[in-house]
């Protein structure tokens, strides 16, 4: 009933249109299970195409910048230390972890290799920071393998045919021409990877390899001009080729430790050297005939 502009209290329980309170103790509270359901879309980084986990890598994020400074943190860097410690270090040992680093595309592989033959630029770590690959420098040290094994063998038969000399085929030339550029391009990169990490410079593994990998390049035109049967020539071509390899490495690797100390002339002078003196070895081991 309505009394002074207001509703009233009704008193009697039994009136009609009540409703009586409810008594006793409070429901139990619902309480609802933690929801197991996935994120869509997933925030792993993925490459181009594949969507599978980067490998772990303790690569540093400052290679990719001049001078030691903050880098992009593309796939050699930090974040794929966020990787590792999310799905451990066993998946650095499954094929699908290294596939982002096979990911390129044709243009990407002949860029970088255009890069390599202009070697004063001094600018392919900044380019490939983001997204070193492997997929580039393997293809390219297998081509430089049987390239320079067939080069030396057809001009080693060329020689003696000349000379009217039996000749003989000569398999190690492939076996040593594999062990040569496949334990350089690895094992190389690899020392000098712990070597900066002594010296506290800014240096990630797979961005060596890939490096390292390209450099390589120049030596396949180089094997293929040595088919011209003039000695001097051909120390020209191998010391050329050299030359170009070991600029193209230490110029790209000066950029980013000259700030690491006061050895860093001491680390870019042995890297340039020790290029030079594997464009040495493939001219005396691969092109020096003797009938």
């Amino acid at each position: 009933m309505m009394s002074g502009g207001g509703y009233s209290a009704l008193d009697d329980p039994k009136a009609s249109g009540s409703v009586p309170a409810a008594t006793g103790t409070d429901p139990p509270a619902i309480r609802f299970a933690d929801s197991n359901l996935q994120t869509f879309p997933p925030s792993e980084a993925r490459g181009k195409i594949s969507g599978a986990y980067r490998p772990p890598t303790d690569a540093d994020d400052t290679f990719s910048s001049k001078g030691g400074g903050a880098g992009s943190g593309g796939r050699g860097g930090s974040a794929g230390l966020d990787d590792a410690a999310q799905g451990g270090w066993f998946r650095m040992f499954s094929v699908a972890a290294y596939k982002p680093y096979f990911d390129v595309d044709t243009s990407d592989v002949v860029e970088r290799i255009w890069e390599s033959v202009f070697p004063f630029r001094g600018t392919f770590t900044e380019k490939t920071s983001e997204n070193p690959d492997l997929y580039g420098p393997f293809w390219t040290c297998t081509t430089l393998i049987f390239v320079a094994a067939s080069i030396a063998t057809f001009v080693t038969y060329l020689s003696h045919k000349w000379h009217k000399k039996e000749w003989n085929y000569d398999i190690n030339l492939v076996t040593w021409s594999a062990g040569l550029f496949y334990g350089y391009v690895t094992f190389v990169p690899l020392l000098l990877y712990v070597i900066l990490k002594y010296f506290s410079a800014p240096a990630g593994l797979v961005q060596l390899w890939c490096l390292y990998g390209y450099s390589l390049f120049i030596f396949i035109p180089a094997s293929l001009l040595s088919i011209v049967p003039i000695e001097i020539f051909r120390w020209v071509i191998a010391g050329v080729a050299g030359f170009m390899s070991a600029t193209f490495v230490a110029v790209n690797l000066r950029a980013h430790i000259v700030n690491s100390g006061e050895r860093w002339f001491l680390i870019v002078a042995g890297i340039f050297l020790l290029q030079l003196g594997l464009a040495v070895l493939l001219k005396l081991y691969f092109f020096t005939i003797t009938v």
